[in-house]
């Protein structure tokens, strides 16, 4: 579990540890070194103390520590950095001991301050919902089984039992939200109304299942108009707005995409009925509508090479191009293919704007740009290079596929040709 030495997980681990004695368990306790205070060291050696007097005393207890580094860029928020930074030295403390579940010794007025945080922050019901009493997430189940006790009980426990623990002097500090909210506002508001700890922590709780029916409601919508072509826009503009919006989120964190801002979703509302080919940038990738259908592509790493202007092939395989962000892929046919000897000196070009291409045999050529509209290709995916011959003869356009004037003859030894977008990072 995880152990800080503060007063509520020193509570939680000396009565964990009592349980697990009974049946034959034994307990990890995992500790963090933030090093954002000056008393971590001695907070870390305190931790092993404790954990090694309890061991003597015949509690099933092994100590393990984590140091963490923590490099903040502007802007960035300490306190959001800091927690990232914990679960996962957490989770691969816990992986590194076996064991895939971690308690965490969150409380009820714990519960009832994240609501109000969430609040203030403008969240939505899913953030209203607080923290779930366990939860799996990254191969580890977190679990918080004092979630609904009060923090008075917890006082009471380690009274009770004479517990050391220590005081984190960065509960002071006025620069995070979480300590303003506990210092300044919460002994108003208990003063102002006595029982606000539990009625907010009810309240999160019936968020919480508020939460679990509109995520049920939004994933039976997108089985009507959601599938591995993307969202069908004309069915999902048939769902009453207030059901569209839910299924409009869950089909984004389905396909990938990262945290979506309440300001993103209200664009996406207004503009996404809209005609036409368009794009948005998200956290994580772009979001593209097509011919009626919206998807989401994850973002590449970014490309910083020099475009290649020249390639040889001399046979069948996987030819990366990283300046071009794809591969050519080179497969031997007895047919619809280019004559291998036409690939050893290929020129790779941008679009110039005047080539043409001609679709099959038997049909005139048009320009590219005519060609790539009669075939759907949108305009993402016609970034890859055009291949030419040695004598500047266009042979290959990716997304369009070999112009027909540079089909091999019959019994000549040819090659398929096509392009691969690398895969996203």
């Amino acid at each position: 579990m995880a152990y800080s030495g503060g007063r509520d997980s020193t509570a939680l681990l000396h009565a964990t540890l009592k349980a697990a004695a009974e049946l034959g368990l034994q307990v990890h306790a995992l500790h963090v070194h933030h090093g954002l205070s000056t008393h971590a060291d001695e907070w870390l050696a305190h931790c092993a103390t404790q954990c090694e007097r309890w061991a003597q005393r015949g509690l099933p207890v092994s100590f393990h520590a984590a140091h963490v580094q923590l490099m903040p860029r502007r802007g960035d928020s300490l306190e959001a950095l800091a927690r990232r930074a914990r679960y996962a030295a957490l989770r691969t403390m816990a992986l590194e001991q076996g064991t895939r579940l971690v308690l965490l010794a969150h409380h009820r007025r714990d519960q009832a301050e994240t609501l109000l945080l969430q609040g203030l922050r403008g969240a939505g019901v899913a953030g209203l919902a607080g923290m779930p009493a366990q939860v799996e997430r990254d191969g580890i189940t977190w679990a918080r089984p004092w979630l609904a006790r009060p923090r008075a009980a917890i006082e009471g426990y380690l009274k009770r039992h004479r517990l050391r623990h220590i005081d984190d002097d960065s509960n002071d500090d006025p620069r995070f939200a979480r300590n303003r909210l506990r210092l300044q506002v919460w002994p108003a508001l208990a003063a102002a109304f006595p029982q606000a700890e539990a009625t907010l922590a009810d309240a999160a709780t019936w968020a919480a299942q508020a939460a679990a029916g509109i995520a049920d409601l939004a994933i039976e919508d997108l089985g009507r108009c959601a599938d591995a072509k993307g969202l069908d826009l004309a069915a999902w503009r048939s769902l009453p707005p207030h059901r569209a919006v839910h299924a409009l989120r869950a089909w984004l964190r389905a396909a990938g995409a990262r945290t979506v801002k309440a300001s993103d979703v209200e664009r996406l509302m207004a503009e996404l009925p809209a005609p036409g080919a368009a794009r948005w940038a998200l956290q994580g990738g772009e979001l593209r509508r097509y011919r009626g259908r919206l998807r989401f592509e994850r973002a590449s790493m970014a490309n910083t090479q020099t475009q290649e202007t020249a390639l040889s092939i001399g046979r069948a395989g996987r030819y990366a191009l990283p300046g071009w962000g794809g591969v050519l892929v080179v497969k031997a046919v007895r047919e619809g293919g280019v004559a291998l000897e036409r690939l050893a000196a290929l020129q790779l070009l941008p679009r110039q704007g005047a080539e043409r291409f001609q679709l099959a045999p038997g049909r005139p050529p048009r320009s590219l740009k005519k060609q790539f509209q009669a075939r759907a290709v949108p305009e993402w995916s016609r970034q890859g290079p055009l291949l030419h011959d040695a004598g500047g003869r266009l042979l290959f356009v990716p997304g369009l596929g070999i112009d027909a004037r540079a089909l091999a003859a019959p019994g000549t030894r040819q090659m398929a040709l096509s392009w691969q977008d690398a895969d996203p990072a």
